[in-house]
């Protein structure tokens, strides 16, 4: 029998929104699906990947909010803010900030055409471009608003190792340098501590598991032939190449880099391991201050959705996370209606599947603000804790392969919440104190 324990007066820090998402949950023009981010208390949500065929080309994106690259920028009616305003509008009265993506939509088909992937022709003007965007949101130009949106990310994953295939840029890695350093500079002259400026939503740095002597991969993780000729490609490596030169481009130019976004589709403990590398790297480079965002990360998209293996694989990756040194995590992702990645909303009904209710009870703890220390004792089981002056819960997720019996410290007045494929949030009649917790199931404790 295992042993949880949690000392509630014994704050060690605040919840971090590691519940974040990608892409809300809207259909067409029928924003109200964005609610189920409010009751989870989802305070943000990043805007990729909302400009292109589902979002028809009129949110967020650049070449859709200014759609003539040649006309005068400084104009208000070169810009068509109609339908991300609502977009942003239902976001904000749903207490969920946008973390802006200033940049494209993937175009996944762009081997047989390609339409926005390439380079702006005229960086600086991108770069004024951008900086009409910020003051519509965030000054009222143009008949806008004056949200406090903080965070603006120039582009994503733009690491072109083949520019003829790469879906999210053509051009060439200097040619992104440039446009970084023009945006960043430019948008911090005019909005200073108002913005914070960052990027660049890098791929992956899977590729370190290719020497692990050199960037410090624990022994225990080891991975197989196949995983590991993926980590020694050209294309693992130049993600890795990409990032060194990014960094000293950025510095030598003297460029912003207020937070650093980057993304990761593996388990736990490998994800852990390329946190460690990124921030090691960031350090060398005298970036120790930045923040780092893990803005794409789902670890059970080729699980069948609505299922209790991926509900609890997010609960735990959320938990784990917390004890990390990344601020903040986006799941990819929040929409109705799409491929393997959208696990959050059920594609027919359009109800919340039980992985929903993973972030809703993680919501909980961010809700109370404070984390509190929290420890058990069994491999693969994650548990999290957190309290205010008034109220008290605890996640507790087991994907250990095995059902677990636990006993605890808890109070016996506290209840449980189960969350499983078949229960979605649902009061369990079990004591706190000693219970059995099925493989890939949750419990909300409170």
């Amino acid at each position: 029998m295992a042993y949880i324990s949690v000392d509630f007066e014994r704050a060690i820090g605040k919840i971090k929104p590691m519940h974040a998402v990608g892409q809300p949950p809207f259909l067409g023009m029928d924003f109200s699906y964005i609610e189920h981010l409010k009751r989870a208390h989802i305070p943000f949500s990043r805007l990729h990947d909302v400009g292109g065929p589902f979002g028809g080309f009129v949110f967020v994106d650049i070449p859709n909010l200014f759609r003539d690259f040649d006309a005068d920028e400084s104009l208000p009616e070169s810009y068509d803010f109609a339908f991300t305003d609502k977009l942003i509008e239902s976001l904000m009265k749903n207490e969920c900030e946008p973390v802006f993506r200033l940049g494209i939509t993937i175009e996944n088909h762009r081997t047989i055409k390609a339409y926005r992937v390439y380079p702006p022709k005229d960086p600086k003007k991108w770069a004024r471009i951008c900086e009409h965007v910020v003051r519509h949101y965030t000054e009222g130009w143009a008949n806008g608003y004056s949200f406090p949106i903080r965070y603006w990310e120039i582009w994503n994953e733009p690491e072109s190792f083949n520019p003829d295939k790469n879906p999210m840029w053509s051009g060439t890695h200097e040619q992104f340098f440039e446009l970084y350093t023009e945006a960043s500079k430019h948008l911090k002259s005019c909005f200073g501590d108002k913005i914070k400026i960052g990027g660049y939503g890098a791929t992956g740095f899977w590729g370190i598991f290719s020497d692990y002597e050199k960037y410090q991969i624990p022994k225990h993780l080891e991975q197989d032939d196949e995983f590991l000729e993926r980590a020694r490609s050209p294309h693992a490596q130049n993600l890795l190449n990409f990032f060194f030169k990014f960094l000293a481009h950025i510095k030598k130019h003297n460029a912003p880099l207020e937070f650093f976004s980057w993304h990761s589709y593996l388990n736990i403990e490998n994800t852990k391991a390329m946190s460690a590398f990124v921030h090691r790297t960031l350090s060398e480079y005298g970036y120790d201050d930045v923040e780092t965002h893990i803005n794409e990360w789902n670890n059970g998209r080729r699980l069948q959705r609505g299922t209790s293996e991926p509900c609890a694989k997010a609960a735990a990756f959320m938990c784990a996370m917390q004890d990390s040194d990344e601020q903040m995590l986006c799941y990819y992702d929040a929409r109705i209606g799409v491929s393997i990645y959208g696990g959050m909303f059920n594609p027919i009904t359009y109800e919340p599947f039980c992985t929903y209710y993973s972030f809703y009870a993680f919501g909980q703890l961010y809700a109370l603000g404070n984390q509190v220390h929290c420890t058990v004792d069994a491999d693969n089981v994650y548990a999290l804790a957190a309290s205010n002056e008034n109220e008290r819960a605890v996640v507790i997720s087991n994907i250990s392969g095995e059902d677990r019996e636990f006993t605890t410290n808890l109070p016996a007045d506290m209840k449980v919440y189960a969350i499983d494929e078949d229960n979605f949030c649902v009061e369990t009649e079990l004591s706190p104190s000693s219970f059995t917790i099925k493989n890939n199931q949750v419990f909300l404790i409170k």
